[in-house]
């Protein structure tokens, strides 16, 4: 059994990290739109900085991105002259609903996604929503306090309805929340909170992510209803943790840390808040806010695949702090695997293993849509760049992929690895932290002339496009 003839081959892109235009076509201010580059950064994703307002003193990389708001034709044909069969990007919610709470929404914006769907199925793309991917308006920031406010849910209800009403010719594949375990850890980027001096923040990231559970039932729910031959998933930053040592506390820690994450898709996935959350729950005196029917909507509408982001996987080590901060979550450290410049393990088998624990876990189909390698590139004088070492890494991560399918008989509907062109790190705000098959000349500061150029990756991607996955040569080896 090899790939299946409509396996969804392509790639991943996210509003708050390409698009740009943040002041145009009616948009509103997003909480992307105040996330620093520099020494701020993190604390303001964390949420232990109150950056609420863009100022002068700081560079905010998001707002102008690489500018696919201008240039989304010129990059989808790159895309298609690849070869994708789909194309993973996300809604900017501002550009939508500018405050997230007004009462009808903002045709620009409107018509701005219309036209992107329609240039993708223009050139065979298949597009996969990500409803929400790090992406708030800032007056339900400052008004409502984030999704620790259940009004959220009424808000993100009505923006899907009108996605939904709008687009639901043009997509046939959504994805409710993206990584929505990191919502912990990223609490202002992922779910617009802000803390308070003295506030009980075990309580407040709760009684937001219950919010978020509830609305991604919502909008399951209305997909299924508004859009009858849709597909509506759920997504995971997933990279299970390996124990330490085979001692059983380093076991038993490995056990914890990866019940953190499954969590989220336990409740999305079987449609019921797992005993061993509701057990610690009681142990830290929280109580789900539940209210009438919210039971019932998370059992009665649950995800239809599981999507996922893989990057690395980590290592749980009993009584010890992580040592290698990757994708916001600490680690302890691996000696049998080499790790990229900004700390992430290199561990292709890891993906196997990663999907085959999802699988067992669900028996539901899984979508990988996010999976790449975050380096620094040297282009020469014509922006060309020579690079093996993405070839290699991506290959070795397909070929993981592929046994899942053909040995373990693992039902993968497609394959969107992170960022086909470069674009802004969302962890870092850096552009020097670069992905894509397709250079793009911008700096970390926003300087440069923006003009797209293919790697070599280019060329090797669109064979294994072309072959199902069946030619994957190494120039390496």
């Amino acid at each position: 059994m090899s790939f299946p003839t409509n396996f969804l081959w392509g790639g991943a892109i996210a509003a708050n990290q390409c698009e740009g235009g943040w002041n145009e076509g009616g948009r509103g201010l997003s909480n992307a739109d105040v996330l620093p580059y520099g020494e701020d950064r993190l604390a303001v994703i964390k949420g232990d900085l109150q950056m609420l307002t863009p100022d002068n003193e700081h560079y905010y990389p998001a707002q102008n991105a690489i500018d696919f708001y201008h240039h989304y034709k010129e990059d989808i044909e790159l895309f298609a002259e690849m070869g994708f069969k789909a194309l993973r990007l996300s809604i900017s919610w501002s550009r939508i609903y500018p405050n997230g709470d007004d009462e009808r929404p903002n045709q620009e914006g409107i018509a701005f996604y219309r036209n992107v769907f329609a240039e993708c199925h223009r050139h065979g793309i298949e597009p996969v929503v990500t409803i929400t991917h790090y992406d708030i308006p800032m007056n339900l920031v400052t008004k409502y306090r984030g999704w620790k406010n259940r009004k959220l849910i009424d808000l993100y209800i009505k923006l899907t309805k009108t996605l939904f009403a709008e687009y639901g010719q043009q997509v046939r594949y959504w994805i409710t929340f993206n990584e929505i375990n990191i919502m912990t850890s990223a609490c202002f980027m992922s779910a617009g909170i802000v803390f308070e001096r003295g506030e009980n923040r075990y309580v407040s990231i709760y009684n937001a992510v219950h919010n978020v559970l509830v609305a991604s039932a919502w909008a399951t729910k209305l997909c299924h209803e508004m859009i009858p031959n849709s597909k509506i998933g759920c997504m995971l930053n997933a990279g299970i943790y390996y124990p330490k040592t085979c001692n059983p506390l380093d076991v038993q820690a490995a056990q914890s840390e990866n019940r953190k994450h499954y969590m989220f898709t336990d409740v999305q996935v079987r449609g019921e808040y797992p005993e061993y959350v509701i057990k610690e729950f009681e142990r830290y005196g929280f109580k789900i806010p539940f209210e009438e029917g919210d039971k019932a909507i998370l059992k009665e509408n649950t995800a239809d695949f599981v999507s996922f982001s893989y990057y690395s996987t980590r290592v749980a080590e009993a009584n010890a702090k992580g040592k290698y901060d990757s994708n916001l979550l600490k680690s302890a450290d691996n000696p049998y695997l080499e790790h990229e410049p900004w700390g992430r393990f290199i561990d292709p088998i890891g993906l196997r293993i990663t999907m085959n624990e999802i699988y067992d876990r669900y028996q539901k189909p899984l979508f990988i849509v996010e999976n790449g390698l975050g380096t620094i590139d040297q282009p020469n004088a014509d922006g060309y760049v020579a690079d093996d070492y993405r070839i290699h890494y991506l290959r070795e991560h397909i070929l993981e992929m592929k046994k899942a399918v053909e040995l373990d008989g693992i039902p993968l509907m497609g394959y969107t690895c992170w960022g086909p062109i470069d674009l802004v790190s969302v962890a870092t705000g850096e552009m020097k932290k670069r992905y894509g098959f397709i250079y793009v000349d911008r700096d970390d500061t926003g300087k440069g002339s923006l003009r797209r150029t293919r790697k070599k990756s280019f060329g090797w991607y669109k064979q294994v496009i072309a072959t199902n996955g069946e030619s994957i040569t190494d120039p390496q080896n």
